[in-house]
C-alpha cells in the first residue's frame, strides 16, 4: 500500500510537471497568435477585437512573402542534404572501426559548442574571399552546419537500437550491401530518418544568428526579416508573419505525424 501511494504521488507528480514544461513552452506563442487576430494598431493581449486585416497585410507584403519562399526553399534542401551527409557519417560510425572515427565523431558534433555569431563570420569571411557572398551556398553551408549535429545524432541513437540480425540474414544470403542499406536499413529507421529531417528543416527555418550574416542578392530568411521590421514598427503585422512561421513548421511535423504515427516517431 506505501508503495502503491508513492508510486501514484510520483506519477502525479511527474504529469504536473510535464504540463508546466508543455504550458511555457507553448505559451508563447499562443500569445503571438492571438494577438495576430487583433483589429488594433499595435500588437496586445488580449486582442481588441477580431479582424483578419494583418494576415491579409502579411499575404500583400512582398517582403514577408520573399523571405518566406526564401526560409522554406533553403530549408527543404537543408534537410535532404543533412540527411545525405548525416546518415554516411552515422551509419560510419556506428557499424565500422577506423582510424579517426573518434575525430569523426567530435567533429559531427562540434558546431554545437561554436558560438553561431562566430560561425556567421567566419563563413562570412571564407565567402568573401571566395567571391561567393551574392549566392545562396554561404547560407546553405551555414544552415548545415548548424543541422547536421542533430541530424547525425538523432540517426546514430536510429542505428544504434534497431536489430541488425535482419542485415546480417540478407547478407548471408549474398545479398549486396547496398542493397541491404537500402531494403532493410533505411525502412527500418524511417522514423529516426524522418525526425532527423524534422530537427534539421525547424534549424534552418528558424535560425536567426547565422542567416543575418549571409544574406545573399538582397534576400533574407524570415526570422531576418522579422527581426530588422522589428526595429522600425510594432503592428501586428509581424505577430501575423511570426503565426505563418508556426503554421509552416506544425504542417511539416503534422505531415510525418500521419505519415509513420507519434509513437514511432518518438
Amino acid at each position: 500500500m506505501r508503495f502503491d501511494l508513492i508510486d501514484h504521488a510520483m506519477a502525479v507528480t511527474g504529469a504536473i510537471i510535464r504540463v508546466l514544461v508543455y504550458s511555457i513552452l507553448t505559451l508563447p506563442a499562443i500569445l503571438v497568435v492571438m494577438s495576430s487576430f487583433t483589429n488594433g494598431e499595435t500588437m496586445s493581449f488580449p486582442p481588441t477585437g477580431f479582424s483578419l486585416r494583418w494576415y491579409r497585410a502579411a499575404f500583400e507584403n512582398d517582403l514577408f512573402m520573399t523571405a518566406l519562399w526564401t526560409s522554406t526553399y533553403l530549408a527543404v534542401l537543408v534537410a535532404i542534404i543533412a540527411l545525405a551527409i548525416g546518415f554516411s557519417a552515422a551509419f560510419a560510425i556506428n557499424r565500422f572501426s577506423f582510424r579517426g572515427k573518434a575525430f569523426l565523431q567530435g567533429l559531427a558534433f562540434s558546431p554545437l559548442i561554436v558560438p553561431a555569431v562566430v560561425l556567421g563570420i567566419g563563413l562570412l569571411q571564407l565567402f568573401a574571399w571566395l567571391d561567393l557572398t551574392q549566392t545562396i551556398y554561404p547560407l546553405l553551408l551555414g544552415h548545415l552546419v548548424l543541422a547536421i549535429p542533430y541530424v547525425v545524432r538523432t540517426i546514430l541513437a536510429s542505428l544504434t537500437l534497431h536489430d541488425q540480425q535482419l542485415e546480417q540474414a540478407a547478407m548471408n544470403l549474398r545479398a549486396t550491401p547496398l542493397r541491404v542499406i537500402r531494403r532493410i536499413t533505411l525502412p527500418l529507421i524511417l522514423p529516426g530518418l524522418l525526425s532527423a529531417a524534422i530537427f534539421a528543416f525547424v534549424t534552418s527555418f528558424g535560425n536567426v544568428t547565422v542567416s543575418a550574416f549571409l544574406t545573399y542578392g538582397g534576400r533574407v530568411t524570415l526570422p531576418v526579416q522579422i527581426f530588422a521590421y522589428l526595429d522600425t514598427s510594432s503592428d501586428p503585422l509581424v505577430a501575423a508573419v511570426s503565426s505563418l512561421m508556426i503554421v509552416v513548421t506544425m504542417v511539416v511535423i503534422l505531415a510525418i505525424e500521419r505519415l509513420i504515427g507519434t509513437e514511432r516517431l518518438a
